[in-house]
């Protein structure tokens, strides 16, 4: 006889310290499950309080808001008759632990708290708690008393347990501990634990999907067993998008697979049946024996099923096929879910973005239409949350977004910036752009404030600086580059808290930054110009990846504009023209390509590259395209450019985290920002290396003419 049970997981767009939020998103996604069937519903990582609240966990408050939001789920007539897992931060004899709280109908089963604790890239979760070290151990937990009088529970399991219902056995992991060497679920699979769960909190990056369904999908190929998933979605107050990817799987295939980019909280649920975990484990002997010899797990035990009589004529839920998203794709919906959230939290009327006419900046505009795209989406698809928040960006309350230029006609403005150094070419690429995307676009002179800004200082010292093209120095030509830079900063901000004051309407609008990730490791901008800005949606992009969106972009979006600009090459226009055209690229600026520096940002930062190990990895990496003594030249020019740049590192926009090598200072990347930018040491190591392999080169032709003599 079969054991059918239906489960529910959830990817809820959680908010940190939205405590009042938070409560109502977890109500109804319990209800959403009930309707559906399910008696076991499982949210994600911390989604009481919101992952993200940082320091915010070291205060009193945090914890006594999370219990008093546990409280109204408990009494709550919503959650009887299902079992909840719901995640906040709990304090257990002075420790603060990162915790799941399983309870049903009104009663507290077990608080399960985090056993591995992720403290690598974006996290710090050992800065704010303390990891369970006692293994498959548990402690009584006094309850407050405003619990106590709710439960009528004096203590509670503390530790590491399972619950074992009438029908089953049901174990717990959390986020990080999935990715462990060693997880928890392959114990607790040998102990007869017949499904798992895993609350996450876990961020996009660009390919990372792949990984996180085969850890989900092996975690029960081995051992059997279902498992369900559930993850944060949206943006929590912070640079990082969580991605949802809800999911629950059965024997090493997936059955329900949730939205990665989204603008719903997504409850998910799936009719399995226990019977063929069973028969799946009983053909794996290997198994079993290791089984028969398992440690047992303390055994909560619980007078409720998952499955009942019911459930007999329920329809089994069937395997699917993943469905991923190409890099292209994940880039025009990951950032632009990342903007809705920034937008609609941060009661701004709109988006102000500098357009040059070049591939970063007509990147960050797509990514407004994108957004523009999926909002009037979610409204045909009956969202009633994302209307209201877009009548009330657009302070229109008959409004019903249709059609996305329109949308984005009504929330984004665009402004090419001109200066004498600007070419008709990029001026009419981007009015062109902003026409077929619908923005509100305008033109201006920056000439008047350059000159202006720099009579002052002619004024003051009788000097005036020249461009090198008109005989000036290199430091006079880096100035009047800058001062042009800065000045279309000032200007974007003024345009942004009065355009819309000027036509009438309500709210001020935030400032789109649009410098890629590699020009910020490089330091290929200017300190405090048009690339410092409220939000940057491009900062944790690749130059590579944003040239594939953009074209992505022409296909998916029919913006033929995007043709030319992509044709273009790449220029910052403060030099002076030659004869109308263009005079400067940002490659021979820079002295190397954007193809190069994507691969030193990876080298540098995820595989912790120094000069010298990144000159051996590049010196067979590259050997059929450069000679040791060009790789080493290619390395010193990017090491010695890098940390003269790194102050500016401090000052980058916030960023959408996109790559695993954003140098995004103190937040991911911990490293100093004041260098000796000689490598005086480093350097000399690799010209010793040069030299080796010059000599073994000379070596090599000497055998080599020797041989053909004999």
């Amino acid at each position: 006889m079969g054991r059918k049970v239906t489960v529910a997981t959830c990817a809820l767009n959680q908010w940190a310290l939205d405590f009042e939020g938070n409560l109502q998103r977890i109500l109804k996604s319990i209800e959403i499950a009930k309707h559906k069937g399910a008696r076991y519903r499982l949210g994600p990582e911390l989604e009481i309080c919101g992952y993200g609240c940082w320091d915010h966990y070291y205060e009193s408050d945090t914890l006594l808001h999370s219990l008093q939001v546990l409280a109204a789920l408990l009494e709550s007539p919503v959650t009887q008759d299902i079992i909840c897992d719901v995640g906040m931060p709990v304090m257990h004899q002075n420790v603060r632990y990162n915790c799941r709280v399983i309870f049903l109908n009104r009663k507290i089963l077990l608080i399960r708290p985090k056993m591995s604790l992720a403290n690598e890239g974006n996290y710090r979760e050992l800065r704010w708690f303390t990891p369970w070290s006692k293994s498959r151990q548990t402690e009584e937990y006094f309850l407050p008393r405003m619990i106590q009088d709710l439960t009528e529970q004096e203590t509670v399991p503390f530790g590491d347990a399972v619950l074992a219902t009438w029908d089953t056995c049901i174990g717990s992991e959390i986020c990080e501990e999935l990715w462990t060497p060693h997880s928890p679920h392959v114990d607790m699979g040998l102990d007869g634990v017949e499904i798992f769960t895993n609350a996450s909190g876990s961020h996009h990056v660009l390919r990372k999907a792949h990984a996180r369904v085969d850890l989900v999908t092996m975690a029960t190929t081995k051992n059997g067993g279902i498992y369900l998933l559930a993850n944060q979605k949206g943006c929590d107050g912070d640079r990082l998008y969580y991605d949802g990817c809800a999911m629950i799987a059965m024997n090493g295939s997936m059955f329900a697979q949730g939205s990665q980019f989204s603008l719903d909280d997504e409850v998910l649920t799936a009719t399995l049946d226990l019977e063929d975990v069973r028969s799946y484990r009983a053909e794996i002997s290997s198994r079993n024996l290791a089984a028969s010899r398992a440690s047992p797990y303390p055994r909560v035990k619980v007078d409720f099923a998952l499955s009942c009589r019911e459930d007999l004529l329920e329809p089994l839920s069937e395997r699917i096929e993943w469905k991923y998203h190409s890099p292209s794709e994940e880039i025009s919906l990951g950032p632009a879910c990342w903007l809705w959230d920034f937008l609609r939290r941060s009661q701004q009327a709109g988006f102000f973005l500098p357009l040059s006419g070049g591939v970063d900046s007509a990147a960050t505009a797509c990514l407004v239409y994108s957004m523009c795209c999926q909002v009037c989406e979610a409204v045909k698809n009956g969202n009633q949350q994302v209307l209201t928040d877009v009548q009330t960006i657009v302070n229109e309350t008959s409004y019903t977004p249709q059609d996305p230029r329109d949308l984005c006609g009504r929330i984004l403005t665009t402004c090419y910036m001109a200066s004498e150094n600007s070419s008709q070419e990029t001026c009419s690429r981007a009015r062109e752009l902003a026409q077929q995307i619908g923005s509100h676009h305008v033109g201006v002179s920056i000439d008047p404030a350059v000159k202006a800004i720099v009579g002052i200082f002619s004024l003051v010292t009788g000097k005036s600086p020249l461009f090198a093209a008109h005989g000036g120095s290199s430091r006079e030509n880096l100035a009047l580059q800058n001062v042009q830079a800065r000045v279309r900063m000032v200007i974007a901000y003024l345009f942004a808290q009065l355009s819309l004051w000027s036509r009438g309407a309500r709210g001020g609008l935030l400032v789109l930054g649009s410098a890629n990730v590699d020009e910020s490791l490089l330091g290929y901008l200017t300190k405090y110009d048009c690339s410092s800005a409220d939000i940057n949606p491009i900062g944790g992009i690749s130059k590579t990846d944003l040239r594939a969106f953009v074209q992505f972009c022409v296909e998916r979006f029919q913006l033929s504009a995007l043709q030319r600009i992509l044709a273009a090459p790449a220029t910052a226009e403060l030099e002076p023209l030659v004869d109308g055209q263009v005079s400067q690229t940002d490659e021979e600026d820079m002295g190397m390509t954007y193809t190069e520096l994507s691969v030193y940002g990876r080298l540098r930062k995820a595989s912790k590259a120094g000069p010298f190990s990144m000159f051996c990895r590049l010196l067979t990496g590259w050997s059929d395209t450069y000679t040791p003594r060009q790789v080493a030249d290619k390395v010193k020019r990017f090491f010695s450019r890098y940390s003269m740049n790194r102050h500016k590192m401090t000052t980058l926009t916030p960023a959408y985290h996109a790559e695993n090598y954003s140098p995004d200072d103190n937040r991911f990347d911990l490293r100093p920002f004041l260098y000796n930018t000689g490598w005086s040491w480093q350097f000399r190591c690799i010209e010793d290396q040069v030299c080796r392999a010059a000599v073994l080169q000379l070596e090599r032709r000497v055998q080599q003419d020797l041989d053909d003599v004999d």
